[in-house]
């Protein structure tokens, strides 16, 4: 058989469909016109400059480097013609004093806590870097033997478990990755631990990956990832002002009562660092599936050592800086398109957020040009950067709280985007948004291919499928398939706290690299391994930018609830399936239990222990969702046929009802444990962190076998989608 290889194959799928730029959407002569402008008016060379200049200087939330980007973007916002301010909330933001981590007994060791410096990275020896930690660890002085708990998720707890492994009273340490690095340090709380550290291994992020920095893109053995743990799946934002914009004489709770803040202390650090205290660990070896690259065994523990953390934090309440630049809508000015990017990073941040800051900056500056040609769009643009996102969504979060009655009013969309490289598109949002997201990807050419960035997406899909059918029914994917929004940037508040509906759009993928939260994330760094032409830059900022342009310019807006709703139906199907799943499983447990029990009484001396009785899974009723998407599908159809009809002021009592429609389908008491989240369709998972979980009550409930809970919130989502249907009715 004739082998072809991964760069054919794309090529045989894209051809197989065709290059040519395929159903342009469906928008007009004049709109096409626009967007051509839109495209020439951009520079690649101009989004090179922008990621170097906002790069330049360390910038976290508060320090003297973010008031100077806080400057110069403002400076590029009006110099295009943009009304810009400054909006300023008075946060909590606590930074490192104190940060130590020794070992003593059989090994001595003090860990060196510190990136090395290197003459190939210009700026990574500035003076104002914040040095490794973990923004909302609490203040503690600890000792005692350290636990490998491998990558510090639920089921790793089950397997020290079924090892006699107790981390009560102990420090474990955890790997990056297979989860948001929040989820470590909350799991090992419950279980007891007393201190968490975290470090990345070189089998998934160093020279087992490929060449480290600075020969190749990836960790070497002093970097480290920087990040915030608050527990943003409670509620993301200030902390001491949970519900409220932070400003002005607000009521604060101490951070210390917050429900979102963990009560260990919790440390990165570098594979460096890390490899003398895995080495101490005693007990067994530990399963290969655990096991990571250093050279030596891996043990479970607990160590023969003893270590001792220490970590002091100042808590202050700094000021959070958003830039928000407006150009009024000559129609419907109290209708806004909402665009957005942070700007503060973690050290100087060139990937994680300038890259894609400097894509909106982009997309400003060539709106700037096209108001000089005497067009004005018909609904008001919103372009800001936002603030202290790295600790916790904050500048965002506070301004949509700030802000929350007025946006349900005039909020059309809100268009995230955050890190950007070279690469596929990746889009998440509200999924009444399929069409349009659609439209846009097929009318912008990727620049490395020349097809459209639909059809590379989707050639990329056919590719990594896991079996034939599936790259089958990838090729035949006529729409985006548009990812539903979890968590980790800005859009959160938006969509999850206030229904505003969203999208979060950004490329990569061929762009991997250590650099994540260190202050290697520099130009340096970003223009030889992320995207050494800036290309992309350019290609996020055609493809936000036109979702924008659509949106502020469009005569009906383009949301489509028959996508909604079979979006819907499929997540309910995977609800049922999922109850499936744990039926069977408790049947296979429990007569491997019952042969096993015949088996003790059969011959004592029988080793097999007996495990645990699973819980009966009982019927849970689907109806109440069932029945409520038959009506949706039933209004769906119907707003399609008004939006034919309509005219005049009918039409844009439409648009208005349209935007608004996402509201509906939020719970005004919130998810179950965390009512900050009320949108019954889109949350991060408990126990995901930034991961997704779909209609989150329901899942979770089933996932944790509480299935009086899932059938309360079976009916809770029914009524929001009821809720959905009989407002598009009226």
């Amino acid at each position: 058989m004739t082998k072809i290889s991964i760069t054919g194959l794309f090529f045989l799928a894209c051809s197989s469909l065709g290059f040519a730029q395929q159903n342009l959407g469906k928008i007009s002569v004049k709109q096409e016109s626009l967007e051509k402008q839109f495209d020439a008016n951009m520079s690649a060379k101009r989004v090179g400059e922008h990621i170097k200049l906002l790069s330049s200087v360390p910038h976290h939330v508060g320090s003297v480097g973010s008031k100077k980007i806080i400057s110069d973007v403002e400076k590029i916002f009006k110099e295009n013609g943009w009304e810009t301010k400054i909006e300023t909330y008075q946060v909590l933001f606590p930074s490192p004093q104190v940060r130590q981590l020794e070992m003593s007994g059989l090994t001595n060791f003090k860990a060196v806590l510190k990136e090395i410096p290197l003459k190939e990275d210009a700026t990574s020896g500035q003076a104002d870097q914040l040095p490794p930690y973990n923004a909302w660890s609490a203040d503690g002085d600890v000792r005692g033997q350290l636990v490998f708990v491998n990558y510090g998720l639920p089921e790793d707890y089950i397997e020290l478990e079924k090892q006699g492994i107790d981390v009560k009273g102990k420090i474990v340490i955890a790997k990056y990755g297979r989860s948001w690095r929040g989820i470590k340090p909350k799991v090992a709380q419950e279980h007891g631990a007393i201190g968490c550290l975290i470090y990345s291994d070189p089998i998934d992020d160093g020279y087992v990956a490929g060449d480290v920095y600075p020969k190749g893109a990836f960790k070497n053995e002093y970097m480290v990832q920087r990040g915030s743990i608050m527990d943003m799946v409670v509620y993301p934002g200030d902390p001491s002002t949970p519900f409220k914009g932070s400003k002005g004489n607000v009521e604060r709770i101490k951070h210390e009562d917050a429900e979102n803040l963990l009560k260990i202390p919790v440390l990165p650090i570098s594979y460096h660092d890390a490899a003398p205290l895995l080495k101490d660990l005693a007990g067994a070896v530990v399963p290969k599936s655990w096991a990571g690259a250093l050279p030596f065994t891996y043990h479970f523990g607990p160590s023969v050592s003893t270590v001792h953390l220490n970590l002091k934090f100042d808590w202050k309440i700094t000021d959070a800086q958003n830039v928000i630049a407006t150009i009024k809508g000559s129609e419907f000015p109290d209708q806004w398109v909402i665009r957005g990017n942070h700007h503060d990073a973690w050290v100087n941040g060139a990937n994680d957020p300038i890259s894609g800051l400097a894509a909106e900056l982009e997309e400003a500056i060539s709106i700037g040009q096209l108001l000089k040609t005497g067009w004005k769009p018909k609904r008001t643009l919103v372009y800001c950067a936002w603030d202290a996102e790295e600790p916790g969504l904050i500048g965002s979060t506070e301004w949509v709280e700030d802000h929350q009655n007025e946006l349900k009013q005039k909020a059309v969309a809100y268009i995230n985007s955050d890190g950007n490289a070279r690469g596929f598109l990746e889009a998440q949002g509200s999924h009444a948004f399929i069409p349009l997201m659609s439209d846009v990807a097929k009318s912008v050419v990727d620049p490395q291919t020349k097809v459209s960035v639909f059809e590379r997406a989707r050639a990329h899909q056919a590719i990594s499928a896991a079996n034939p059918k599936a790259k089958l029914d990838a090729l035949k994917q006529q729409t985006i398939r548009l990812g539903a929004m979890g968590s980790g940037s800005d859009y959160s508040s938006f969509i999850q706290h206030i229904g505003i509906p969203s999208l979060n759009i950004s490329f990569g993928g061929e762009d991997e690299g250590g650099e994540y939260h260190s202050i290697f994330d520099s130009y340096d760094h970003y223009a030889r391994f992320k995207d050494p032409d800036f290309v992309y830059g350019v290609t996020l900022a055609q493809t936000a930018g036109r979702a924008a342009l659509r949106l502020a310019d469009a005569d009906v807006l383009p949301f489509d609830f028959t996508s909604l709703h079979h979006t819907i139906k499929g997540y309910v199907g995977e609800l049922q399936e999922l109850v499936e799943q744990q039926r069977d499983k408790a049947k296979a447990q429990n007569e491997l239990i019952a042969t096993k029990a015949y088996l003790l009484a059969a011959d004592p001396r029988e080793k097999n222990e007996v495990p645990k009785i699973e819980k009966q899974v009982p019927y849970l009723d689907f109806s109440p969702l069932l029945n409520a998407l038959n009506a949706l599908e039933e209004s769906a159809k119907l707003i399609e046929s008004k939006k034919v009809t309509l005219q005049g002021a009918a039409l844009q009592g439409l648009n208005v009802k349209l935007y608004q429609a996402e509201q509906q389908m939020l719970n005004v008491k919130g998810l179950p444990r965390r009512p900050w989240y009320k949108h019954t369709l889109y949350a991060p998972g408990f126990y995901t962190g930034y991961g997704v979980k779909t209609v989150p009550g329901v899942r979770e409930a089933i996932e944790q076998k509480q299935f009086d809970e899932a059938q309360e919130q079976i009916h809770q989502v029914a009524q929001s989608i009821k809720q959905l249907s009989n407002y598009l009715n009226n």
